[in-house]
């Protein structure tokens, strides 16, 4: 039985991957570098809101966008230590945590809020949806190596 490891072709998937852990690290730390736009489009959908409210809802979506990032990282690191470690289940790791972050992507990207308006900026919506592709590659290069 071959493993993952005797591949040596598997650093491109490894550096698909690094690739990927970074742009998750960028859509992580980008909402906290631009905290403005989030206040703005929460601000835009809920006029009413006071500075105090705006500010917790702010503070609310970093928190949750941090610890999806966080997980995702997570996820790269443990994909990552699969693949050089052979473990046969790699590929399907990397497809399972695949499936999840573009479940979270696509909800960043279409989940509406009370005010009829996505419920996330768009452009950290979008910031969500690039470290999928890099999952995509990652998953495909993954399999082709395990087929």
């Amino acid at each position: 039985m071959t493993t993952l490891k005797q591949r040596p072709r598997n650093r491109s998937a490894l550096t698909t991957m690094y690739v990927g852990a970074g742009l998750t690290a960028i859509a992580s730390l980008f909402p906290f570098l631009d905290q403005a736009a989030l206040a703005d489009h929460i601000r835009a959908g809920y006029a009413a809101y006071e500075p105090a409210a705006i500010d917790a809802a702010v503070a609310a979506y970093l928190a949750i966008l941090a610890t999806v990032g966080g997980l995702g990282l997570l996820g790269w690191l443990g994909v990552m230590w699969a693949v050089r470690a052979g473990k046969s289940w790699a590929s399907w790791l990397a497809a399972g945590l695949l499936a999840i972050a573009a479940c979270f992507a696509v909800a960043a990207l279409t989940i509406r809020d009370t005010s009829g308006d996505v419920g996330l900026a768009p452009l950290l919506s979008w910031l969500q949806v690039l470290p999928c592709l890099a999952g995509l590659a990652a998953v495909a290069l993954l399999w082709r190596r395990a087929g």
